[in-house]
Parts: structure tokens; C-alpha cells; sequence
């Protein structure tokens, strides 16, 4: 991410440092190749920026970024297969260049080598690292599962939507930023500040994920376009129609969505037109910019020196600042 190329290449080094000391075993073959497809490394990058707020050694922080990183990457793993998807980052998927069993055992390894970079930090600061990762790990996996049940529900509210991609999104990028401050034994407030800054930027990044999952450009995303209308995943800007469309038009909708005869691509641009005849698009451009608006807020009560609060709301900013 450009403008802070140092973190993401001192990170980086160590990525590769920890990919070289893995053993020579089977298991290990993709969680390399995962780990070294292309990726901003938001969540590292995060924890990085949090510690340099109160400690200029950027070094401390490498481990706790490296636990976001890797764990981020287990969770991808296994949604791949749940989602059933072929391409991640513009590569192979690992459950469909190796199969679904290899995909699951790495996988796994990767969720414990994640635990185990943890191993680096004195043991009271430890537990409270591990706690917080226990704690988000469940409610990715809480998450996850509303994620799962909502492709077949009809009857949801945005604010089950907002619940669900709280825990399956934003609350990684919320630890991220805490870590940030446990390592650095940072006052309880601010680490409930970093948390909630974290929160709604991942509640922002979603939000602006979902919009390009349909109206960004295949290229740029490294994913196929209107996935999760095949995945039948309602989405924000699902929600966002239902709330403001008639009675009429709210079922013609779901009788698209949920239409397993007609042609994939039809069903993307159908239903792309009825959210743009509807500003659905824009409309979701505008809640993911008021949810990173909330982040700015919190990033300026923090109780730190005005420069360092730059830098945060920097990272922010190019965090939210993807092409459409």
C-alpha cells in the first residue's frame, strides 16, 4: 500500500523468513502458496501502524502482525471451500489446486501457526493477545455461520446483515489495531478506541467489498464479478434495495435471485440494473463512507501526538481508496 512501503516490506521480509522455516512436509506446501499470492496485507500493516503510534521500534510488532496475517489467511482458506470458489487474488484457490482435504489440513496448520507467533510475547502480555484472538476467532466463525444461513433466509433485516459481517469481517480488523496496543501496554481506552476504529473500518471495507463484488472490474478485485449473486449471499446492497423498493419489486428481485434456471451472467447484469435503476450503487458508497467517517472520528480521540494520528488516518484513507 503505497506510502508506507517500509512496514510492508519489513513485513514482508519476515513473511518470508517464516515461510523458509517451515518444515519440509506436504502440509506446508499451501500455506506457502497462499501466503505468497498478492495481498495489501491490511491486517498486518494495521497492527504495524497501532504499535508505531506508542513504540518506534516497528520491530515488536512484527509476531502479532504475522498471527493477523496468517489466521486472516486460514479463515480465507476455508471460506474458499465453503463458497465453493476457484479464484482468489487472481490465482487458484487452494481446496482446487490441491482438493478439499488438503485445503482443510493446511488450513488448520495455518490457524495453529498463527496461535504459535504469539509464543514471542512475555507471558502476561500474551494473555491478553490470546484472549482477544480467542474472542475474535469465535465470532469469525459465528459470522461465518450467519453467513451460510442468510443465503437461504428471505426474512433478514440490514441489521442482521451488519451483525453478521461485523463478526465475519470487522472484528479482525479491530484486533488487529488493539494488538497493536497490548504489546505496547497502552491505556484501556485507547485500545477501546483502536478496537472501534478497526470496527468500522472492516464494517466500511465490506461494505465497499460487496459493492465491487458487483460493480468493480474483474482485474482490479482478483475475483470473478457477481459472485455472490451466484453464491445467492444478500448483501448489502440486497438490504439496502429491500428497504427502499416497493412491494413489487422486492419480489421480483427475489424471484431472480433465487432462479437456479436462468444463466448466471443474465442474473449478474438483471439484477445489477435493478440496483443501479434503484441507486442502490450509490447509495452503498455512501454507508461505507459513513462508517469510515465513525473510524476518523475515533482515530482523533485518541491520546496521542497529532502526527502519529496522521498516520492513522492515512492508512485509513488508502485502506478505503480502492478503484471502482
Amino acid at each position: 500500500m503505497e506510502g508506507f512501503n517500509h512496514h510492508i516490506k519489513l513485513f514482508e521480509d519476515y513473511l518470508d523468513s517464516f515461510i523458509n522455516d517451515l518444515n519440509d512436509n506436504a502440509v506446508y506446501d499451501p500455506i506457502k502458496y497462499f501466503l505468497k499470492l498478492p495481498s495489501k496485507r491490511v491486517r498486518p500493516l494495521l497492527t504495524l501502524i497501532s504499535s508505531s503510534l506508542y513504540n518506534e521500534d516497528i520491530k515488536h510488532a512484527l509476531p502479532a502482525s504475522l498471527a493477523n496475517e496468517v489466521f486472516h489467511n486460514f479463515t480465507l482458506v476455508h471460506d474458499d471451500i465453503m463458497d465453493s470458489s476457484e479464484i482468489r487474488r487472481g490465482n487458484k484457490t487452494v481446496h482446487s489446486k490441491w482438493n478439499v482435504s488438503q485445503a482443510i489440513l493446511s488450513g488448520d496448520a495455518m490457524q495453529i501457526l498463527a496461535y504459535k507467533c504469539l509464543e514471542n510475547y512475555q507471558s502476561e502480555i500474551q494473555k491478553k493477545l490470546i484472549k482477544i484472538f480467542n474472542d475474535t476467532a469465535l465470532k469469525i466463525c459465528e459470522g461465518q455461520q450467519l453467513d451460510i444461513e442468510f443465503e437461504k433466509l428471505i426474512d433478514l433485516k440490514f441489521s442482521d446483515y451488519i451483525h453478521m459481517i461485523k463478526y465475519k469481517t470487522a472484528v479482525l480488523l479491530g484486533s488487529s489495531l488493539k494488538m497493536g496496543g497490548i504489546i505496547n501496554n497502552v491505556s484501556e481506552t485507547d485500545l477501546k478506541l483502536l478496537y472501534e476504529i478497526g470496527l468500522n473500518l472492516g464494517l466500511a471495507f465490506q461494505i465497499q467489498d460487496d459493492y465491487l463484488d458487483l460493480f468493480g472490474y474483474e482485474k482490479l478485485i482478483g475475483k470473478k464479478i457477481g459472485g455472490d449473486v451466484i453464491n445467492r449471499k444478500k448483501t448489502v446492497m440486497y438490504h439496502v434495495f429491500k428497504d427502499t423498493c416497493s412491494n413489487e419489486a422486492s419480489h421480483k428481485l427475489d424471484q431472480i435471485f433465487h432462479d437456479t434456471e436462468i444463466d448466471d451472467n443474465i442474473k449478474i447484469e438483471k439484477i445489477k440494473t435493478f440496483y443501479q435503476d434503484a441507486e442502490v450503487d450509490l447509495k452503498t458508497k455512501k454507508l461505507s463512507h459513513d462508517y469510515s467517517s465513525k473510524a476518523i472520528s475515533c482515530i482523533g480521540d485518541l491520546n496521542i501526538q497529532s502526527e502519529n494520528k496522521n498516520n492513522l488516518l492515512d492508512i485509513s484513507n488508502k485502506l478505503l481508496s480502492r478503484n471502482y
